[in-house]
């Protein structure tokens, strides 16, 4: 099957939108997991994420850790920067996962909007949306009651 025809046969992704597509569906559609995994990094992803995760680092203040990376990151760095002046930690993450949607458009070629680059493209934004529909509040209090269970004590 073309890679247009698999595009375009995906349903609509939208960023803090419930995922439309399970994982395992959308993997079947590319050929299993390690045909999607080659795809997004024959595409560059490693390089770009490498520069997001550059700019998190120096953010928190560990610029020791930076890695070496291919192409400007000045932009992302600018991005995830203004990420970090959120103080409240659940809206920080929404602006950096906003940030990683965004940078996954960096995948798709003008020329091509149908083609691999455009695939790899869904496949991160799909992860990211799979992440976040996991996210909400009565998992969170759940696991919280869950890890202070033991801590509290009977008088």
């Amino acid at each position: 099957m073309s890679v247009d025809y698999i595009v375009a046969s995906l349903p609509a992704l939208q960023f803090d939108a419930p995922a439309p597509i399970a994982w395992e569906a959308f993997a079947e559609k590319c050929g299993g997991d390690d045909e999607v995994a080659k795809l997004v990094s024959d595409k560059g992803w490693d390089d770009i994420e490498t520069q997001l995760r550059n700019a998190m680092a120096e953010a928190r203040g560990g610029a020791k850790y930076v890695r070496p990376a291919e192409g400007c990151s000045l932009y992302w760095k600018n991005r995830v920067t203004a990420c970090f002046q959120e103080k409240d930690v659940a809206a920080r993450q929404k602006q950096l996962d906003k940030v990683w949607w965004d940078a996954a458009e960096e995948l798709v070629p003008p020329a091509s909007p149908l083609g691999p680059g455009a695939l790899a493209a869904y496949a991160v934004r799909l992860k990211i949306a799979l992440r976040r529909s996991a996210i909400s509040k009565e998992k969170g209090n759940a696991a919280f009651d869950t890890l202070t269970s033991k801590t509290k004590v009977e008088f």
